[in-house]
């Protein structure tokens, strides 16, 4: 699973793996793939460097990359002042912070144990902290920095750009495909309205080749609605240079979760079993649907606030709800690609099924072909 791109990086295969978990991100490197850390969750520096530490310790040599989180809508301080976290946890109303206390009453959550910090703060919404992350990044030889959100500022595509590194940035249409190539950007991910994690509103099959067309000769990976080997030919038949994986991870044995009750809910699901809602970060975000998400999508509840608030809103309820695993409302981004996650494997299993279904789709597209030339 070869392509010019997968070449450039030198990976023996064009899958691209995003993922929250430094042993994951190395195992899918050491597989042949490029794996790519999350950096959203690490609000002390200190944290990721020792996780980068660890993959750098852990990849025999191959490449890597980070992915961050900087929107291109922030919210704005007065008079270009430089928000803190405080500035804007004081942004949230009242009326939103009791809903939450009033859901998680209704199904007696339990409160955190007095000085226990929220294991989900993710303050990396916010442009200051993902700065911070790279400060840490660029003293690693990472290969490949990813932005969740839209283009980075030209300030850090130049900085990249400067130490060698390619810049990804995610797209959901054809249009924010285009932007992104005006940014300088190297490659786009066409996230599909099937993955997992922010998403747009048109399928994979209709938004590879349109932002393949829209970018060229920009190499594109596909993402969305990809866990097997005939998904993957799939879109590199639609013009796409590698995919872009994600939900796929969740239930690899590298994986932690901290929660074999949302292993087995994962494992459980369906391809059915998710929905787009702005109840985790404020951006319509694809997840397990569950009475979490309903509650917040309730035309009658309050509404979600606009990013980063609904996160920091919310992470200290996600964290209890997570730790004392409260099945109707526990959750997370997963892709419709859920369906097929089954049955708990190694990454290395995940990819001979890739690589082994890959095989049979190019044969039996190579045996229609050479039919219909008779």
């Amino acid at each position: 699973m070869q392509t010019e791109l997968s070449k450039k990086l030198g990976v023996e295969h064009a899958i691209f793996g995003f993922t929250p978990f430094p042993a994951v991100a190395a195992a899918i490197s050491r597989a042949g793939g490029f794996g790519v850390l999350g950096a959203v969750r690490y609000t002390a520096p200190d944290d990721l460097k020792r996780d980068l530490d660890w993959v750098e310790a852990h990849v025999d040599g191959r490449p890597y990359g980070l992915d961050v989180v900087m929107p291109a809508k922030k919210v704005e301080a007065p008079k270009n002042q430089t928000l803190s976290e405080a500035d804007v946890e004081a942004m949230i109303p009242e009326g939103h912070r009791q809903f939450v206390k009033d859901t998680l009453a209704k199904y007696g959550v339990p409160e955190l144990a007095e000085g226990e910090a929220s294991g989900w703060r993710i303050t990396g919404w916010m442009e200051q902290v993902a700065r911070t992350q790279l400060d840490v990044a660029f003293d690693y030889p990472i290969k490949l920095l990813a932005n969740a959100l839209g283009s980075p500022p030209a300030d850090v595509v130049a900085r990249a750009h400067d130490q060698g590194v390619l810049v990804a940035a995610l797209a959901g249409s054809a249009r924010h495909a285009r932007k992104h190539k005006e940014a300088g950007i190297d490659i786009v991910v066409a996230q599909g309205y099937e993955a997992g994690g922010h998403t747009g509103d048109i399928a994979s099959m209709v938004l590879t080749p349109e932002a393949v067309e829209a970018v060229a000769p920009l190499p594109v990976l596909a993402a969305g609605g990809i866990g097997s080997g005939q998904q993957v030919a799939a879109a590199l038949s639609l013009g796409a240079q590698g995919v872009w994986l994600g939900s796929i991870w969740l239930t690899t044995t590298e994986a932690d979760l901290h929660s074999t009750a949302l292993t087995r809910k994962l494992l459980a699901a369906g391809s059915g079993d998710t929905v787009r809602s702005r109840a985790l970060t404020g951006k319509p975000a694809r997840q397990l649907r569950t009475e979490w998400t309903d509650a917040w999508d309730d035309p009658n509840g309050p509404g979600t606030l606009p990013m980063p608030l609904q996160g920091l809103l919310v992470a200290d309820a996600v964290s209890r709800i997570q730790k004392y695993e409260v099945d109707p409302l526990l959750g997370t981004p997963v892709g419709q690609i859920v369906g097929r996650m089954n049955s708990e494997r190694s990454v290395q299993a995940v990819f001979d099924d890739l690589t082994r279904g890959f095989e049979q789709a190019v044969d039996r597209i190579n045996r229609i072909a050479g039919r219909s030339g008779q």
